[in-house]
């Protein structure tokens, strides 16, 4: 038998010759070249991408300099691991390793990159490592993929591979990494279902292991370094130019400098493409000589091994780089970024800090300079606020390439910062940075010099010269504080129609900023000049906690739950910690979503067309320029549909392709067919509508509500006398609170494939759906044939939170139409910005209340209207309803009305708790109101307003026992020590003026299932084999929810039979027809029953005897609401729960951390995904925020934009603990979905915070605050004296940023 090592000596002798082959080519080139001064050369590129099968050795023949590392995988190698998540390198989800030989360490150096930004021409000689070269099923699981798994840190499994490269990566380069390794590692990856702790638990253990990893995590045999050493001699060789030509593009890769600047001299508008560079210090001068090609974690890594090695007072400057460098992208991006020094798109995050670095004082011009070169020679050009002409253009000549900058070390008396606010500490851009420094006479308080910098105010670098001047020889004390802040106020103009709005926010943060500077330079004067005395240079010692920020944490906690009885077989696993079914393939890159399967012979690419309007009625689609582009096949429109060209959802219709009239910027008008995504993309754009507007055209809630446009129908319930009982309540309180949406951003794209069969109108469907049935019932409408001749196929879906329900369904239809027109398969996959602007996400709210209260803080009467913007068509939106808005408080006499407002934007959809957030949300909101005003502490205000009988009725007359719910408020507060934290909170605010705490605590109580009771139904066949093998086939989808896991655990019990006898295969409308979706919280549970129902009538015909109930069936729950009566069996049953979040804020800049967040919850939930489900809350209550223009455009269409919770925004510590001895008959063997609404925990911590800010500083602790409390919202609601100094104009005449839709 042959050996591994034979193997691998046979690839490494194959390599050789091959790499031998190249440079013979490149001798010979190189001939022509000497003799052909103009010659082109198509060179091919040689790299090795690697499985834990086989080692594969790529040879790309004409390389094409635009396509990149991410689809040249998953297309043309085949490896599909490495997924698609945004195409913008925001998300981590195509993480990969790359390794090459670093001629300047003399090393082969790994580090991981973003496949989707990385072009394949980059990679020549290089070795790429995918999440399928370290480990399979097949063969053996790397520890990195097995831990993951096995710690419950793959739910859907989208962003899993991703997560296991990061950390991969770092093992290579250090195999015991401390937890600040792992957090810094995985800080670009995101994640949408596990919360992120179950992830860390995985990795955390590489930590504590004292086996060498070397050794469990990688072999010397393996081919990976055997190509590393054939790397190393290849490298010594390398010493020619490379040059490949595209479609589109040609890329030359000089490797001297003077055959760039000849090739720049001879191109001066092609654009540069950089890679490894050298770096260094130069002792002689005082400074960090940083290579214009430097990335910015090898620039991190030396300026912190010159922080070690440097005298302190000479590494201020270097300290406040590092401090900017680690807030800027993920590993990933800083391994290939250069620092956007010259970013087109006009971040400049580096330039702030740079800028102030210190200056000679002979010329008094800034150190930092960068280094020009060009055909014509060499200049200096020095680095301050005339670098930039214009938004994103500089003074660079067209013809001069940078060749490296100096960052000189700061002087004794010099003191250096930096600043930057963002929408996330980490992982964004910058709202607005600043670099400061301070150069004070030597053993004085004199200022010799200042030099301020703000990026984000303007459209270049902006320095406040009359502030600078103006400070120079005066003593550095309270005076100068506040006439610094005085001559900011009209040094810094922040114009209203600023690039990213937030105007009033950034000159706010201008201020702010220089208060936190001036406070830090007093602070290290002080430890300079010991007890010399500083005149006029004091602040209070509660101003002290300003100048720490915050520190992002790897997130630590507790799980707690009950054991099952020592009496259950071991093999029955219902009730004890199981691995997701999939967990394993989904690690090792082997789990298949939709995108994954292989390419169908002569499959075609879809692309959307998509109107531009808010409100238009379309003259005319013309195609014809798209039609003539390379690759074009087809157009397809309405007169392309063989059936009906309509959704119709409870006789509501919605056009799949808009024919007469567009309603929204995003509705779909059409689309390009091509024989690759690339040219349909491409040629989407050149298909061109004629509009002629019309009118009205309003996005938001208010706009709907002036000019009463709703949809009906419009719903109400109420109990008891509300119009009576306000008038006997001792006060009341009118007022009402926005909230905005939320994008679902599920890690995988919405997308389907549909091929054509070829016989009888037959059509399959591989579809990312939540309900198969619909998407087939639309499909067989739009081509005029029967439901049974189209077959949907649903294996797993990469996140789905309610978003992949309804808007799929058109866009299978759209697809499948342009396959019945072509006779070939179609594939559509959504690029992240189209998925954004065409899906939508979670309603935004109004609600206004009417509230009757008593001095204790009783509630006897409210009466709330909630509005709801449901955008263009009603979708789903008439489920959106009043039914959650009593959560779990009785209120005597209460009224609720639904309305759902039409607007001109794109229709919103369901989301995970599909309402409840919301509703839940304005009801807490009144009771926190309530608290403020009675001065009662807010959850005694909860407390004695919540449901106590043991039968009690809702709002809508459906009985319930509240008895778990009170359990989980009370054990909730004990646990979480809520008396000690309130105390500590308000010793922590009374001694600190500009960082404030918050603690609140909230119970919950959530309907779980449809409100019509034919959706509660669960739909399950299972066949039993011969051999004793058990095949479970259900209605449901799984993605994530662990569906598939909790099926196979129910067959196991009811059948008696161990779990690795039985498997689940795909959903398939083929196999259950006509299930439900697999949506409000209720999937599991309608699954469940119905597997447990058909395992249950296979033990009665196989085992009569040992059938013990055989009455015990279950059918699905009559739920329904009589809407006239306003009263109804809503839902199958409630769960409960309790939750405690403490969080600190900084009043300078709004920033925001969460300290602690405890819950207490029935214990039918999973505790990864209830952590899950409230990191999705944390986003809905204070991150994420969309962003409308005034013309209704979507402008947050992607991660650059659109923020999610990153680790950076998982509390520090996060506890979980389920109910002891809580049962619930109705559901499934306990299971349950997680807690979205726990996250506004924090909002009202957030609230509670900066209503300590304002009391102390005399304002009112009432005020309004809207959802999300993103940093703008706290910062300007800490009403003080700089907030007043950046007022705005109150002509009103400028146009906002953006809306609150």
């Amino acid at each position: 038998m042959l050996t591994k090592r034979f193997f691998n000596y046979i690839y490494e002798v194959f390599f050789s010759f091959l790499l031998v082959v190249h440079w013979l080519f490149k001798f010979i080139t190189s001939l022509f070249y000497k003799f052909f001064d103009r010659i082109i050369i198509l060179s091919f590129i040689v790299f090795v991408c690697f499985s834990s099968l086989f080692s594969l050795q790529v040879v790309e023949k004409n390389a094409d300099p635009e396509e990149v590392l991410l689809s040249f995988l998953r297309r043309k190698v085949g490896l599909t691991g490495t997924k698609y998540g945004c195409g913008g390198g925001g998300c981590g989800a195509c993480t990969v390793m790359v390794s090459t030989y670093d001629r300047n360490q003399r090393t082969v150096v790994h580090y991981t990159v973003i496949a989707c930004l990385q072009p394949i021409v980059t990679l020549h000689g290089a070795a790429v490592v995918t999440v399928e070269g370290i480990g399979s099923t097949k063969t053996k699981l790397h520890p990195v993929q097995e831990r993951i798994a096995k710690a419950h840190g793959s739910q859907c499994g989208f962003c899993t591979p991703g997560m296991v490269m990061s950390m991969y990566t770092l093992l290579r380069n250090k195999p015991q990494p401390t937890m600040e390794d792992i957090r810094e590692a995985l800080g670009g990856n995101l994640c949408r279902c596990t919360g992120y702790r179950p992830i860390i638990d995985g990795f955390k253990t590489f930590c504590e292991s004292e086996v060498g990893v070397e050794q469990t995590c990688y072999s010397p045999d393996s081919p990976l370094n055997s190509y590393l050493h054939t790397l190393i001699t290849a490298e010594k060789k390398y010493g020619d130019a490379l040059y490949f030509q595209g479609e589109r593009v040609n890329l030359v890769a000089p490797f001297k400098l003077s055959h760039l600047l000849e090739l720049k001299a001879e191109h001066p508008s092609a654009p540069l493409i950089v890679g490894n560079t050298t770096i260094g210090t130069d002792t002689d001068f005082n400074s960090l000589t940083v290579g214009a090609a430097c990335s910015l974690s090898t620039l991190q890594k030396e300026v912190e091994k010159v922080v070690v090695e440097t005298e302190e007072e000479k590494t201020r400057g270097y300290r406040a780089l590092l401090q900017t460098l680690r807030c800027l992208a993920g590993k990933q991006i800083r391994n290939m970024a250069v620092g956007s020094l010259f970013d087109k798109q006009g971040h400049p995050d580096l330039f702030d800090f740079l800028s102030v670095c210190p200056q000679t004082e002979a010329e008094n011009i800034c150190n930092v300079v960068f280094l020009c070169l060009s055909s014509d020679g060499m200049r200096s050009i020095p680095l301050d606020e005339k670098l930039f002409a214009d938004f994103g253009k500089t003074v660079l000549r067209p013809e001069e390439v940078l060749l490296s900058i100096d960052i000189p070390y700061t002087k004794p008396w010099e003191f250096v910062a930096a600043y930057r606010q963002a929408q996330r500490r980490e992982f964004a851009f910058s709202f607005l940075n600043a670099g400061m420094k301070v150069a004070i006479k030597e053993g004085t308080d004199v200022v010799e010099s200042l030099s301020i910098y703000y990026g984000g105010v303007g459209p270049t670098l902006v320095k406040p010269k009359l502030t600078c001047q103006q400070l120079v020889s005066r003593s550095w004390g309270e005076d100068l504080l506040s006439e610094g802040c005085r001559l900011l106020k009209e040094d810094v103009d922040v114009s209203p129609s600023i690039h990213g709005g937030r105007a009033e926010f950034r000159k706010t943060l201008a201020i702010s900023f220089f208060f936190k500077f001036y406070m830090q330079v007093v602070l290290e004067m002080r430890e300079r000049v010991g007890k010399l005395r500083i005149m006029n240079a004091d602040f209070p010692l509660e101003y002290l906690s300003a100048l720490k920020p915050f520190k992002n944490e790897v997130p630590q906690g507790q799980q707690s739950f009950q054991l099952v009885s020592e009496a259950q077989p071991s093999a029955d696993l219902v009730g004890r910690p199981s691995m997701h079914q999939s967990a394993f393939q989904q690690a090792t890159g082997e789990a298949k979503y939709y995108d994954d399967l292989p390419l169908v012979q002569g499959e075609l690419f879809i692309f959307m067309v998509t109107s531009t309007r808010a409100h238009a009625k379309i003259i005319n689609i013309d195609p014809s320029e798209a039609l003539k582009m390379p690759g074009m096949v087809t157009f397809v429109s309405a007169g392309d549909v063989p059936g009906a060209n309509c959704r119709l959802w409870f006789n509501n219709p919605e056009e799949l392709f808009a024919e007469e009239e567009v309603v929204c910027v995003g509705q779909i008008i059409g689309a390009v067919v091509a024989e690759s995504r690339e040219q349909a993309r491409r040629a989407a754009k050149e298909v061109h509508v004629t509009y002629h507007d019309l009118q009205p055209v309003f996005f938001t809630i208010e706009d709907a509500i002036r000019h009463e446009s709703y949809f009906e129908p419009k719903r109400k319930v109420e109990r008891g006398d509300v119009d009576e009982a306000l008038k006997t309540a001792e006060h009341i309180l009118e007022d009402e609170i926005y909230m905005g949406g939320q994008e679902h951003f599920y890690m995988e794209t919405q997308g389907v494939i549909a091929v054509p069969k070829g016989e009888h109108e037959e059509m399959d469907l591989f579809v990312a759906t939540q309900h198969a049935a619909f998407t087939q019932e639309l499909v067989g409408m739009a081509l005029g044939v029967d439901s049974n001749k189209i077959t949907c196929h649903v294996k797993r879906l990469g996140g789905g939170f309610g978003g992949k329900v309804m808007k799929i369904a058109s866009l299978s239809a759209i697809t499948a139409v342009a396959a019945h027109k072509t006779g070939r398969a179609v594939r559509c996959c959504l690029e992240r910005g189209d998925d954004m602007l065409i899906t939508s996400g979670r309603h935004p709210f109004l609600g206004k209340y009417k509230v009757g209260y008593n001095n204790d803080g009783t509630i006897v009467a409210a009466d709330i209207t909630y509005y709801s913007n449901g955008g263009s068509t009603l979708d789903e939106s008439a489920f959106v309803t009043v039914l959650h808005m009593d959560n779990g408080y009785k209120i005597p006499n209460l009224r609720g009305r639904g309305v759902v407002c039409k607007t001109y934007l794109p229709s919103y959809t369901a989301f995970r708790g599909f309402g409840g957030p919301q509703g839940l949300m304005v009801m807490e909101s009144v009771l926190h109101e309530v608290a403020v005003r009675c001065g009662l502490p807010a959850e005694k205000v909860r407390d004695i307003n919540m449901y106590r009988e043991e039968q009690s009725y809702t709002h809508h007359k459906q009985p319930f026992n509240p008895t778990d719910m009170v359990r989980c408020w009370d054990e909730c507060l004990e646990r979480a020590n809520y008396q000690d934290r309130l105390r500590a909170v308000q010793l922590f605010n009374s001694s600190n003026r500009w960082k404030k705490r918050g603690i609140s605590a909230v119970p919950q109580k959530f309907g779980v299932g449809f409100s019509k009771g034919f959706c509660n139904q669960g739909a399950a066949l299972v066949n039993i084999y011969k051999d004793g093998s058990v095949l479970v086939t259900h209605g449901g989808t799984e993605m994530g929810q662990g569906i598939n896991t909790k099926a196979i655990q129910i067959a196991s019990r009811v059948l008696k039979v161990p779990v690795s006898s039985i498997f689940t295969k795909e959903t398939c409308t083929g196999n259950v027809p006509n299930a439900a979706p697999s949506a409000a919280s209720f999937g599991t549970d309608a699954v469940g029953m119905a597997v447990k129902d058909a395992c249950e009538k296979l033990m009665r015909r196989l085992q009569p005897l040992m059938e013990k109930n055989p009455q015990n069936t279950w059918k699905g729950p009559p739920t329904d609401v009589d809407w006239e009566k306003g009263e109804g069996q809503a839902y199958y049953y409630f769960t409960f729960g309790a939750c405690c979040s403490e969080v600190e804020i900084d009043c300078l800049t709004g920033d925001h951390k969460v300290f602690f967040s405890l819950f207490k919850i029935p214990k039918k939930h999973i505790t990864s995904k209830v952590e899950g489900g409230f990191v999705q809350g944390v986003g809905l209550y204070t991150i994420e925020e969309l962003q409308f223009s005034p013309d209704g455009v979507l402008m947050t269409r992607g991660p650059s934009q659109y923020k999610v919770p990153a680790l950076c925004d998982v509390p520090a510590e996060l506890n979980v603990h389920l109910l002891a001895n809580a049962e619930n008959p109705h559901a499934i063997y306990l299971s349950k979905d997680p807690p979205v609404f726990f996250g506004s925990t924090i909002f009202f911590a957030i609230k509670a915070a900066i209503a300590a800010a304002r009391t102390e500083r005399g304002l009112g602790d009432a005020f309004p605050l809207s959802s999300p409390a993103t940093a703008e919202k706290i910062r300007m609601a800490c009403q003080d004296e700089f907030t007043k100094m950046a007022s705005p104009p109150t002509d009103g005449a400028m146009a906002p940023w953006c809306l609150d839709v």
